[in-house]
């Protein structure tokens, strides 16, 4: 949503969409991989309950990360997306691959969350988990909440950021910030 509000600006500003698809990305299959990875953990029950599924997401954030990062002279801005992802990975790698979920928010995401207390990357915040200021637990106000009803996390919303920057700056009218194609 962010990221569709980055692209409009940016055309707004008087730039191209033809910047965007001029843009090459390296290995991005990665980033598919990654995402199905972070669902199949989720969706998928033998997975979802399956001690792999949280250091498979581990893994596809540690990746998502080092691709943005690698990206950043193509992309201008996508160090912030970096960012976010990286402060998920932190309190995912502090709660031993599992994203803690706001008691309160948890019935936005699986049922089985609730009833399990953990289900593929996520669990249930609580006592024993670590740094629960990063994990899942901001709802966003308003039509946007109920259009985007799960929880986020400060991450998910520094990333969601940066992808609008990122998407701005790409299809803005040329400048001294132009991406390297």
């Amino acid at each position: 949503m962010f990221g569709v509000a980055g692209l409009v600006a940016g055309l707004a500003a008087g730039g191209r969409f033809v910047r965007l698809l001029e843009v090459r990305f390296r290995w991005p299959l990665l980033v598919v991989a990654a995402y199905v990875v972070k669902e199949a953990g989720v969706l998928f029950t033998p997975l979802a309950t399956s001690p792999v599924a949280p250091w498979l997401y581990v893994v596809a954030l540690a990746a998502l990360v080092g691709w943005t990062l690698w990206h950043r002279r193509r992309l201008p801005g996508i160090e912030v997306v970096a960012l976010g992802m990286a402060m998920n990975l932190l309190v995912v790698l502090a709660n031993l691959g599992h994203m803690p979920v706001s008691r309160a928010l948890a019935d936005r995401g699986p049922r089985e969350l609730l009833v399990r207390g953990v289900l593929g990357q996520y669990v249930l915040a609580g006592h024993g988990t670590r740094l629960d200021w990063l994990g899942d637990w901001i709802e966003l106000p308003g039509a946007l909440g109920r259009l985007l009803p799960q929880a986020y996390s400060p991450g998910d919303l520094v990333a969601a950021l940066g992808m609008a920057i990122t998407l701005f700056l790409v299809v803005r009218p040329l400048g001294d910030m132009a991406p390297t194609p």
